[in-house]
């Protein structure tokens, strides 16, 4: 009876011994970070995904500012590549501007990963994307459908140098350029806040007074286009957004926005740091890696469950 307790005793310590090894053998990753925004909701959320991840995985994640400033986020790439990181993730502000910051890591032997927007860099080691045209393209057969194919659109298509809002900007006018009842009469580009989705929209219904549809090319900018269209009473138009965030779908439920596409940044985030901690184990990804998506409006709204609203 001695020696089974003995030998049974015996085997549990192997086994916390073996697992002490594995844990011990585990590579622990620093994974560097630089989001377009740290203020936009979007890549708040997307950062909290990350951080969600890297908790469950055992990364560490070194995050540096950018604030949609290109010479702020090349110099926060600097600092990651001084830093020593293990590989970069990076929401590149400015497609080719941000070659610089490819080239630098590429040259410190550090992979560099796009999330959310891509950059023009043989550089890239991989996109985690979404499918920008294909997103566009849903986005103009709903407008087709909800217009009947008649109307005049508007186009508030964002930063020009971003590489997620020319392609869904392609998807979508290749759509609309299928039925001849309607007209794009405007597009203007601006960077992804409420400011400028305003001011812009304010500009727009003042120079056009019959407009069925205000395309947004996220959901920052719809919802001050938004406000626009509700401050000018003309609350027929169509307005179109992008990212699912809760703002955004709270607005498509009360009416004030028609659409939005979720995107759930938090998964998205999530995906980023599984993908760059998978490839510095030996996973290599494919060059895109891609999100699922979903058209939000008013035939699915109430559904979305969204987080809980913070605590004052």
């Amino acid at each position: 009876m001695k020696a089974r307790v003995l030998l049974v005793g015996l085997m549990s310590l192997a086994l916390v011994l073996a697992a002490g090894a594995g844990r011990a053998a585990a590579k622990e990753f620093t994974l560097g970070v630089s989001l377009a925004s740290d203020v936009n909701p979007f890549y708040i959320a997307m950062a909290n995904g990350m951080k969600m991840q890297a908790k469950e995985t055992g990364a560490t994640l070194r995050f540096v500012t950018a604030n949609e400033d290109m010479a702020t986020q090349l110099n926060g790439v600097q600092d990651l590549i001084a830093a020593g990181v293990n590989l970069i993730l990076i929401s590149p502000i400015d497609a080719v501007a941000s070659g610089a910051a490819y080239d630098a890591a590429a040259k410190a032997n550090i992979p560099i990963m796009s999330i959310a927007r891509g950059a023009k860099s043989e550089k890239q080691t991989a996109f985690i994307r979404m499918n920008e045209e294909q997103i566009g393209e849903e986005v103009g057969q709903w407008v087709v459908k909800q217009t009947g194919g008649k109307g005049n659109i508007a186009m508030l298509s964002g930063p020009a140098g971003a590489s997620f809002a020319y392609f869904m900007a392609q998807g979508f006018k290749r759509e609309i350029a299928k039925n001849p009842g309607l007209r794009i009469v405007a597009e203007l580009h601006s960077g992804l806040t409420r400011e400028e989705g305003l001011k812009l929209a304010e500009d727009v219904l003042t120079a056009q007074r019959d407009l069925a549809v205000i395309y947004a090319a996220n959901d920052e900018i719809a919802l001050g286009a938004s406000q626009a269209v509700q401050a000018a009473k003309r609350a027929t138009i169509k307005v179109t957004g992008l990212n699912g965030i809760p703002p955004a779908v709270m607005a498509v439920r009360e009416g004030r926005m028609a659409l939005t596409v979720g995107l759930n940044p938090v998964d998205w985030g999530k995906l980023g740091v599984k993908t760059a901690v998978d490839y510095l184990n030996g996973v290599k990804p494919g060059k895109n890696v891609y999100i699922r998506h979903l058209l939000i409006d008013s035939s699915n709204a109430q559904s979305i469950k969204l987080p809980p609203p913070p605590k004052k």
